[in-house]
């Protein structure tokens, strides 16, 4: 297999497992051989086990983060601080793309990024929507909203005042705050709905004062 054998196997194809490029008319061992030896000259990006990327200039775009966090933990989504500086809710740059996941907690430092995956029980893998992160790109995102939730409810003492007025959430356009309000209900935490009725406050005094 040559080069533009896979990139004709892979098309727009972001991301690719060994299981994609091993039908056909080549033997496993040699398309094995073969992705070892593109890997090795830098053609070919490890993610983890099983799990590549094609390196520039030889894909046909970047895959994007939260593409690839849905690849390396398909039990999963985009979260937190990650989701919420995607959509604008929060200020914070966030350096390393997280996850929710119902499997083990896991942090993966990858040479296309750090991913970080945090652990929820099973009740709470709800509320999240597959969104177009880039060109031709979907990636499976928690809603603005239950990305705080989540935040919130993984984040030890988040109920405090000084973690919440320093988290500076803005939640004008992009939060629906009885949206925020039913979720931080069915989470069933009673943290989490102090910290929203908190936040609540802080967002209603926001907007008092925004009309003087």
């Amino acid at each position: 297999m040559k080069m533009a054998d896979l990139q004709r196997i892979l098309g727009d194809q972001a991301v690719f497992r060994t299981g994609a490029i091993l039908a056909g008319q080549h033997s496993p061992a040699s398309v094995r051989r073969q992705l070892a030896r593109w890997v090795k000259a830098g053609k070919v990006v490890v993610l983890r086990k099983g799990l590549y990327v094609l390196a520039e200039p030889y894909a046909k775009q970047s895959p994007h983060p939260f593409v690839l966090a849905n690849e390396l933990r398909r039990a999963s989504y985009v979260s937190l601080q990650s989701a919420l500086a995607w959509y604008g809710c929060i200020p914070e740059f966030a350096p390393a793309t997280t996850s929710v996941t119902t499997e083990r907690p896991e942090q993966l430092d990858t040479p296309k990024g750090r991913f970080i995956f945090r652990h929820v029980k099973r009740d709470l893998m709800w509320g999240m929507l597959r969104i177009e992160v880039a060109s031709s790109q979907l990636a499976l995102i928690a809603t603005p909203e239950k990305a705080l939730i989540d935040l919130l409810y993984l984040t030890p003492d988040s109920d405090r005042p000084d973690y919440l007025n320093e988290l500076r959430v803005e939640p004008a356009g992009k939060l629906q705050l009885g949206v925020v309000s039913e979720m931080a209900e069915r989470s069933g935490s009673n943290k989490v709905m102090r910290a929203v009725k908190y936040l609540e406050g802080l967002w209603r005094e926001s907007e008092w004062e925004a009309l003087q």
